[in-house]
């Protein structure tokens, strides 16, 4: 994007924006002012950016480490994709019924942070099929957006526990994995607090080798593989016992997700 539009939007929105400072609740004075501008920005590429709150173009500009540019062309093609696989502005479950009748998404409980909690359990994933990953990548986006809603105000990011016990060749799939990352570090960046990766098969070591190369280094930071012998000190050092699933020796039951 052309460096003389930029300072053109930041001349034009400096004094509209500092008006609104208080109202959207960014105490980080560079955070707001970059915001400002990249808000200006998208607008005159594509109007539907008026519709998405300050917070959501701040978590594109953190996702660039605050570089306007990047962030401002990561967070076009985010619109343009979400016009084109997302058209309703959400994802219906009579086109993921499939996918949901597996039951492997789970949600329940909030960690310490009060960030919301997802359970997805690789083992009842069955790939292959027509029309099988783009339904999974329907669903990825199903889950997400789901998670999202149950943020509590001030709140922007979720943590999730893949469970992999019981997990072999036949649930794995590469091109399903790669695609929901794609969505999820292009399309939702900022919103993965923590991943637990617990009860790990070795044969999965195989499949995170190839996958492992195209997780971005802030997601990698993320990710936390657990031994099984200390799975429940592990996940009570960031979740209190009454909010950790019973699964894990905790006090809350799981929920599926069409029903959260």
């Amino acid at each position: 994007m052309e460096k003389e539009k930029m300072k053109e939007c930041e001349e034009e929105t400096e004094m509209e924006f500092e008006n609104s400072q208080e109202k959207i609740g960014i105490s980080d004075e560079i955070e707001r002012s970059k915001v400002g501008i990249m808000r200006a920005l998208v607008e005159r590429e594509n109007p539907s950016a008026k519709e998405v709150d300050d917070f959501m173009i701040r978590r594109f500009l953190r996702a660039r480490d605050l570089d306007i540019e990047k962030a401002s062309t990561m967070f076009l093609k985010y619109l343009s994709w979400k016009q084109t696989f997302v058209p309703n502005g959400y994802i219906s479950e009579s086109e993921i019924s499939t996918q949901l009748s597996h039951n492997k998404f789970f949600m329940q409980g909030l960690d310490k942070q009060g960030r919301p909690m997802a359970v997805v359990f690789g083992n009842r994933h069955k790939p292959g099929g027509k029309g099988s990953l783009e339904e999974f990548k329907r669903f990825a986006v199903y889950c997400l957006d789901k998670i999202c809603t149950r943020m509590t105000r001030g709140q922007e990011k979720f943590v999730g526990i893949a469970d992999l016990e019981g997990w072999g060749y036949s649930n794995s799939d590469i091109r399903g994995y790669l695609a929901v990352l794609s969505i999820l570090q292009d399309c939702y960046p900022e919103r993965l607090g923590k991943l637990y990766i617990v009860h790990v098969p070795y044969i999965f070591m195989t499949a995170w080798k190839v996958i492992y190369p195209f997780i971005d280094s802030k997601t990698k930071k993320k990710i936390v593989f657990v031994e099984n012998k200390k799975l429940k000190s592990t996940l009570l050092g960031d979740i209190d016992e009454s909010q950790l699933p019973d699964i894990y020796g905790g006090e809350l039951p799981l929920i599926p997700i069409r029903d959260c």
